[in-house]
């Protein structure tokens, strides 16, 4: 029996450290974030994230609409992110990345916006930095800042 509860103690000891690694490795940004061509990075083939460009509208698992907006709405959304507990990193006028931080392990979510004024479309992506799956999350997330315009 005492072997047993060894045993378990170990593979949960190993489960909490695993997560502290993954946490920390999310700290450090991914290449893929930032501007390519001129439009938000397409997501990678993990259900871990969302985005309105460079993605087919089929593609369930990761499109989510573009925000129909002009100037006014833009300016909107540092203050929105703000006020859902994200942080601005970047905002050069016409691209905007934010960070989320998971509460107990403090993963780390990107969020950007472009903004293409021609269209009056302000397009969004958030992923995670690490695992493959976020449960929904990403999506919730969009959602909440499309409600909050």
């Amino acid at each position: 029996m005492k072997t047993v509860l060894f045993s378990l103690g170990a593979l949960a000891l190993l489960g909490l450290i695993a997560y502290i690694v993954m946490a920390v490795m999310s700290q450090k940004a991914p290449d893929t974030l930032g501007l390519k061509g001129g439009k938000l990075a397409p997501c990678p083939k993990s259900p871990n994230c969302v985005c309105s460009e460079q993605v087919q509208p089929d593609d369930a698992e990761h499109y989510t609409q573009a925000i129909q907006g002009d100037k006014a709405v833009w300016a909107k959304f540092k203050g929105i992110i703000q006020e859902q507990g994200g942080e601005v990193i970047t905002d050069d006028g016409n691209y905007v990345h934010a960070t989320f931080s998971t509460p107990v392990f403090h993963y780390i979510d990107d969020v950007e916006l472009r903004f293409d004024e021609a269209a009056k479309l302000i397009h969004i992506r958030s992923a995670s930095r690490m695992g493959r799956k976020d449960f929904g999350v990403n999506r919730t997330r969009v959602e909440k800042l499309k409600q909050a315009l």
